[in-house]
């Protein structure tokens, strides 16, 4: 190979006479074919040998697009922009919905009995995903044919009528401010549901009224959830009643690390508002959230959207898929109720369904 300077550089003085002697500047030599072709060359070898060592971490034409559900979770848990809840276009029969689940956590008998009136329901409206029971793993065996308790009834009833797959799981207990809440950390065990792609948690504190597969196809994102609208717009938070998550291994470890150093009065919508706050999908509260409570109040503005809409409540009723039953100082509808306060309460609103609906969670 030929030297990068000597004879291959030259000047003429001002007698016209070569000089061979002359060294280049280091502009001159940065600026040369030699150089230039030597580096692109260098940089093609290394190149190759990057994509080579990396190779299983190179992202896929579908990943890039955002298509389809080979998308590693490890990497969109690292990603703190989600793109909007739209749900794309889809073709029924193409899709695999094996890949995803409804899931409920269940710590007692009380929400074990609530579980299976969740599971009926979407038995009963034909719902797409799979369904999860995650239940304290000292009720039963999940493989138990002749259940002797009423808890293992249950249990056998969910599994053997309504499709459900039983899941047995250590009950998350935690010390803290408020026994109401003490269990609710067990909600986030659907972050480790690993064997489905997706799962939407919701709480059995409600009923569903539609299917909500469509959830299921939205972007890909670590985990998806409507706003608190009724704390707007002082307070900006995410509502854990329903979760749209992508189990993760990686994002259960953030979940449980945060879990361990949270204070007494942190429970499990602190601790996806600290890890999720500024960076899940938003999913719209209407329809998918919806509080009892809206049907007694005065002020509809946070659940329309807009000061300009009226509040129809058959319509907002029949438009929503999911009802949270939230109407303080009203208790949850299986706790029992002093008449007095019953008639005070009720809403101004006439909503047949919605008295029925109660007297469904109340049976």
């Amino acid at each position: 190979m030929a030297p990068l300077w000597g004879p291959s550089w030259s000047s003429t003085d001002t007698n016209g006479s070569v000089n061979n002697d002359l060294k280049p500047s280091l502009g001159q030599i940065l600026t040369s074919k030699r150089i230039r072709y030597t580096g692109s060359a260098l940089a093609a070898v290394g190149i190759v040998f990057l994509l080579f060592s990396n190779y299983d971490h190179i992202p896929t034409l579908t990943t890039m697009r955002g298509g389809g559900y080979g998308y590693s979770p490890a990497v969109l848990g690292a990603n703190p922009d989600c793109p909007p809840a739209v749900v794309p276009p889809f073709d029924d029969t193409s899709i695999d919905w094996s890949r995803f689940a409804y899931t409920q956590y269940v710590t007692n008998k009380e929400y074990l009995c609530n579980s299976v009136m969740i599971f009926e329901t979407l038995h009963r409206l034909k719902a797409k995903a799979d369904r999860v029971m995650m239940y304290p793993d000292n009720m039963m065996d999940p493989t138990e044919t002749s259940p002797t308790s009423n808890e293992a009834k249950l249990l056998v009833k969910a599994r053997d009528q309504y499709g459900v797959k039983l899941v047995p799981v250590s009950v998350q207990r935690r010390a803290g401010g408020d026994s109401t809440w003490a269990e609710s950390f067990t909600k986030l065990l659907a972050f480790n549901q690993t064997q489905y792609q997706r799962v939407l948690n919701v709480d059995s504190d409600a009923t569903i009224l539609q299917p909500m597969d469509e959830l299921f196809l939205m972007p890909p994102c670590p985990v998806a959830m409507p706003r608190a609208y009724w704390l707007l717009p002082d307070t900006k938070i995410l509502s854990s009643q329903l979760m749209l998550v992508q189990p993760s291994e990686v994002e259960f470890d953030r979940i449980m690390k945060k879990v361990e150093s949270s204070s007494r009065n942190d429970y499990d919508m602190e601790i996806v508002n600290y890890i999720y706050g500024d960076n899940a999908m938003i999913l719209p509260h209407r329809p998918y959230d919806l509080l009892t409570g809206e049907f007694r109040g005065d002020d509809h503005q946070n659940y329309l959207g807009t000061d300009r809409e009226e509040f129809d409540p058959v319509a907002i009723f029949n438009e929503a898929k999911y009802l949270h039953f939230s109407d303080w100082p009203v208790p949850k509808p299986w706790i029992p109720m002093a008449e007095p306060v019953r008639q005070d309460k009720q809403p101004k609103y006439g909503l047949p369904n919605v008295v029925k609906a109660q007297a469904m969670i109340e049976m």
